[in-house]
C-alpha cells in the first residue's frame, strides 16, 4: 500500500515523508507541504498499482498469445522469403532466356528458381503506376508440370557463373516457427479456456482444485450464537452437545460416548440451516469451514475428489473444527439412479466423501455438518451410523417460533406503538425465517418510500401480501367486462369456502392484479397444524373449483382463469389416491413414491410399480373426486346466488374486501350439508364410540401458556407504546401516516396448506384467478 501523509514523530520526520525529513525548508505542518506529502503519498500508490499492473499484464494469458502470433508472423517472413524479391514466371523466364541472370538455382521441392542477376531488374507496377527496382536477387515460382521444360531454358542459357537444382531443406528454427507454432496457437487459446472456467484461483486447465477458494482454505470462527437462531429452539437443542463436545471432549470421552461424527440439517429452504451450523461453530468457538456441494463437482473426472481430500487435511490441521456442506444432495443424491453409470464425477466425489468420514480417528474433533432440502434422494450410505447418524429437521417455525424470528429482525426498526407483532405472526402461518425478515424488510421499505419516519400496520399488511403473492400491478385497467368477471371468480372461491364445514376463515378478497393473479382470495387457518383430514382436503377442493362454477353459473362461459385452480384441486386429489390412501377402491396403498413425480428428475424414468389398471383405476378415481367437488361447489353457488351477488357488489365498490366485511356479507350463508360418514370398506363398519375426552390438566397447562404469552404481549406493547409517545414527544416529525392508520386486518395469501413436513405444503391457502 502507498504510505499516506502522517504527522512526523521526530527531529528526523516521520513515515510517509521520504527523503525530506532533513530538508528544513520543508515545514511539515506547512499546509502546502501537506498536500506535496499527500501527493507523493498517492503517487507511491500509484507506482504500486502500476507495478501491479505490469504484472498482471505478463502474466495475462493473451500478451503470451499475441507475442506468440508475432514471433510466428516475424519467423516466416525471415526464414521463408529470405531478402528475394519475387517477380512473375513470365518475367523469370524472359530473363533466363535473354541471358540476364549470371547464377540460376533451381529449388525442386519448392517450384523455385532464384537469379542472380547482372543488373537490377526494373519493372512498371500497374498498381502503383510507377516504375519498379527488384534489385538483384529476384525468385519466382512455377508449376509443377513446367519443371522439365524450366531445366531446359537454363541449359541453352548457360549463365556465366554456372546454375545447380536442389531439394532444399528448412533449419530446426525455421520448422519449429512454421509447424508448431499453430500448435502452440491453440494450446494457449485452450489453456485460457479453462483457466477462465476453472475461476480466478484456479490453475492450469481449471485443475488447482482448491487453493483459490476462500471459504475452503479460511477456516474462521463465526460470531453468530444460538441466540441468533430464533424459532427453532428443538433443532438447537438437538445440536447442543455437539458444541459442548467440541470445547469439553474429555467429559464425553470418560463416559464412554462417541459423539456423533455428522449433522445433516434437513428442512425446507429459508429455514435458517445455514445459520444454525454456523451457531455450532460460534458457541463452540472453533473454525468453520463452508462449502457448497456443487462446489465439489467439476468438468474432470477426480477434481472433486481432490477437492474433498484438500478440504478434510485442511480442516484435520486445524482441528478441532467444523466442515459444513451446503445443498449435499447436489453432490450425495443416491447412486445408480442417473444415466451416466456407476463412473461419473458426482459419484467419485460421493465416494471419496464417504471415505473420509469413515477415516476420522476417535481422537479427531472433526465435525461434519450438511445442509438439503430433500434427505430422501440421499444415498443411504451417507445417512448409516458412522457418518451423518444425526439428523434434525429444521422446520418452519410455529406461532411462537413466528414471533421469536419477528422480534429478532424488528430489532433496530421503529413502530407505531399500535404495531403488535403477535398479530402479525398469527397472520403469517407456514412463513419460514426468511419469508419472516422479507416481511419486515418489505414494510421498512415502504415506508421509507413514502417519506413515513415509522412502520405502521399497512404497511406490515402490503408487506404480507408482496412476499404472498408478489408486487401489485400497476399496469392498465381491465376492461369493466373482464373486471367483474374477477370478481365473480374470487367471490365464488370466497363463497364456497364460507359454506363449508372444514375449512379456514376467509380473511381477505381482492380483485386488484397482484404478480401473476388478477385477484386472489386468502384462507387463513386460526392454529398451527401439522395434518389434514379426508374432509378437510375435499373442502379445498371444493373451494378450488369455486371460481370456475361462479364462471359456469353467471356467465354460461368460463375463462382460462381458473386453470391454476383446476392444477391445484388435482394435485390434491391424485395425492389423495396415490399417497394418502383416501379412495376405498384402492385401498390403503401409497401407489407412488414421494420422489417419483418430481419434474425434470432422472428418477422420474423409472418404471411404474403398478399396472395398466391400476392407472386406469387412479385416474378414475381421481376424476370422480374432481366432479364430486365441482359438484359440491355448483349446489353452494346456486343456494346462496343473492350472497354472491351482493359480496360481488362490494367487491367492484371497493376492490378489497377483509374479515370483518366478508362476516357481515357471509351472515346470511345456506351453509352446505354435512357429508356422510366415510368408511374404507363397507365390511367394516364404524364405530360408535366417542374418542376419550382432553384431560384437564392438559387444557389448564395449555391454556396457562396462551395466558403467560398474552400477559408478556401486553407488557412489551405498554413498554413500546411509552417508548415510542417519549420519542414522539422528543422528535417533531411528520406522523401523518401513523394517526391515520386503521386497525390491524388479518392478512394471508400464500398457498400453503400442511400435510406433513415432507410434502413441502403449507399452512394457508390463497386462490386467484
Amino acid at each position: 500500500m502507498g504510505a499516506s501523509p502522517m504527522t512526523p514523530q521526530g527531529p528526523m520526520g516521520g513515515p510517509g515523508r521520504g527523503n525530506n525529513g532533513n530538508n528544513p525548508f520543508l515545514n511539515p505542518r506547512n499546509p502546502r507541504n501537506q498536500r506535496n506529502n499527500g501527493q507523493q503519498g498517492k503517487n507511491n500508490k500509484n507506482n504500486e498499482n502500476n507495478h501491479n499492473n505490469r504484472r498482471s499484464f505478463w502474466q495475462s494469458p493473451w500478451t503470451w498469445i499475441v507475442l506468440l502470433v508475432l514471433l510466428s508472423v516475424v519467423g516466416f517472413q525471415m526464414f521463408v522469403h529470405n531478402g528475394s524479391q519475387t517477380i512473375d514466371t513470365q518475367d523469370g523466364i524472359e530473363l533466363v532466356r535473354s541471358h540476364k541472370a549470371s547464377y540460376v538455382e533451381i529449388i525442386d521441392n519448392k517450384q523455385l528458381v532464384k537469379l542472380t542477376l547482372d543488373s537490377p531488374f526494373k519493372k512498371f507496377d500497374k498498381r502503383s503506376k510507377q516504375k519498379r527496382d527488384f534489385g538483384k536477387d529476384v525468385q519466382f515460382y512455377y508449376a509443377y508440370a513446367q519443371g522439365r521444360s524450366i531445366v531446359q531454358e537454363v541449359e541453352k542459357a548457360k549463365p556465366s557463373n554456372g546454375w545447380t537444382a536442389s531439394l532444399q531443406s528448412s533449419s530446426i528454427i525455421s520448422y519449429l516457427i512454421t509447424s508448431l507454432a499453430p500448435i502452440l496457437f491453440f494450446l494457449g487459446m485452450i489453456w485460457f479456456m479453462f483457466s477462465r472456467i476453472g475461476g480466478a484461483g484456479g490453475s492450469m486447465l481449471g485443475m488447482g482444485g482448491g487453493r483459490g477458494r476462500g471459504k475452503l482454505l479460511e477456516g474462521q470462527t463465526p460470531k453468530t450464537k444460538f441466540a441468533d437462531v430464533a424459532g427453532e429452539q428443538a433443532a438447537v437443542e438437538e445440536v447442543e452437545e455437539i458444541k459442548d463436545f467440541l470445547k469439553d471432549p474429555s467429559r464425553y470421552k470418560a463416559l464412554g460416548a462417541r459423539i456423533p461424527r455428522g449433522v445433516l440439517l434437513y428442512g425446507p429452504p429459508g429455514t435458517g440451516k445455514t445459520l444454525l451450523a454456523r451457531a455450532i461453530a460460534g458457541e463452540a468457538g472453533v473454525p468453520f469451514y463452508a462449502m457448497a456441494g456443487s462446489d465439489f463437482v467439476e468438468m474432470f473426472v477426480g477434481l472433486g475428489a481432490s477437492r474433498v481430500r484438500e478440504l478434510f487435511d485442511e480442516a484435520k490441521k486445524n482441528a478441532p473444527a467444523i466442515i459444513f456442506i451446503d445443498e449435499i444432495d447436489a453432490v450425495g443424491r443416491r447412486r445408480g439412479s442417473g444415466m451416466t453409470g456407476g463412473h461419473d464425477e458426482r459419484e467419485q466425489t460421493l465416494n471419496q466423501l464417504l471415505v473420509e468420514m469413515d477415516g476420522f480417528d476417535n481422537d479427531t474433533n472433526l465435525i461434519i455438518i450438511a445442509a438439503t432440502n430433500r434427505p430422501d434422494v440421499l444415498d443411504s450410505a451417507l445417512l448409516r451410523p458412522g457418518r451423518f447418524d444425526r439428523q434434525v429437521a429444521v422446520e418452519a417455525p410455529d406461532l411462537e417460533g413466528r414471533e421469536a424470528i419477528l422480534k429478532v429482525h424488528a430489532k433496530g426498526k421503529p413502530f407505531v406503538p399500535d404495531v403488535d407483532l403477535h398479530m402479525v405472526a398469527v397472520r403469517t402461518p407456514g412463513f419460514t425465517g426468511a419469508d419472516l425478515a422479507n416481511v419486515l424488510n418489505e414494510a421498512a421499505l415502504l415506508c421509507a418510500r413514502s417519506g413515513a419516519q415509522y412502520i405502521d400496520n399497512r404497511a406490515i399488511d402490503e408487506a404480507i401480501d408482496r412476499v404472498q403473492a408478489g408486487p401489485r400491478r400497476k399496469s392498465k385497467g381491465m376492461a369493466l367486462d373482464e373486471l367483474r368477471n374477477t370478481a365473480y371468480h374470487e367471490g365464488g372461491h370466497a363463497l364456497v369456502a364460507a359454506a363449508l364445514h372444514h375449512t379456514d376463515p376467509v380473511t381477505k378478497v381482492t380483485i386488484l392484479p397482484r404478480g401473476h393473479a388478477l385477484g386472489y382470495t386468502a384462507v387463513m387457518p386460526t392454529s398451527d397444524r401439522y395434518s389434514q383430514s379426508r374432509n378437510e382436503l375435499l373442502d379445498q377442493m371444493a373451494y378450488a373449483m369455486g371460481g370456475r362454477t361462479a364462471e359456469e353459473v353467471v356467465f354460461h362461459d368460463p375463462t382460462t382463469g381458473a386453470s391454476n385452480d383446476i392444477e391445484k384441486a388435482t394435485a390434491i386429489a391424485r395425492k389423495m389416491v396415490v399417497e394418502y390412501g383416501f379412495s376405498a377402491k384402492l385401498g390403503a396403498v401409497k401407489w407412488m413414491d414421494t420422489d417419483e413425480d418430481s419434474s425434470g428428475s432422472l428418477d422420474s424414468l423409472q418404471p411404474r410399480k403398478f399396472s395398466n389398471r391400476t392407472a386406469e383405476v387412479i385416474d378414475e378415481e381421481v376424476h370422480k373426486l374432481i366432479e364430486t367437488a365441482h359438484t359440491e361447489a355448483w349446489e353452494i353457488i346456486n343456494n346462496n346466488r343473492d350472497v354472491l351477488d351482493e359480496l360481488v357488489r362490494q367487491l367492484l365498490a371497493k376492490e378489497t374486501l377483509n374479515e370483518k366485511e366478508l362476516k357481515e356479507i357471509f351472515s346470511k350463508i345456506r351453509k352446505a350439508p354435512e357429508r356422510t360418514l366415510w368408511l374404507s370398506d363397507d365390511r367394516r363398519p364404524d364405530s360408535d364410540l366417542p374418542p376419550v375426552e382432553i384431560p384437564e390438566s392438559l387444557k389448564r397447562n395449555v391454556e396457562g401458556k396462551n395466558e403467560q404469552s398474552e400477559a408478556s404481549e401486553l407488557s412489551e406493547s405498554s413498554n413500546n407504546a411509552t417508548s415510542q409517545n417519549q420519542q414522539s414527544d422528543q422528535m417533531s416529525v411528520d406522523t401523518s401516516i401513523q394517526t391515520t392508520a386503521p386497525a390491524p386486518r388479518t392478512v394471508i395469501g400464500t398457498v400453503k396448506p400442511p400435510v406433513n413436513p415432507s410434502t413441502n405444503q403449507n399452512d394457508g391457502t390463497q386462490f386467484g384467478a
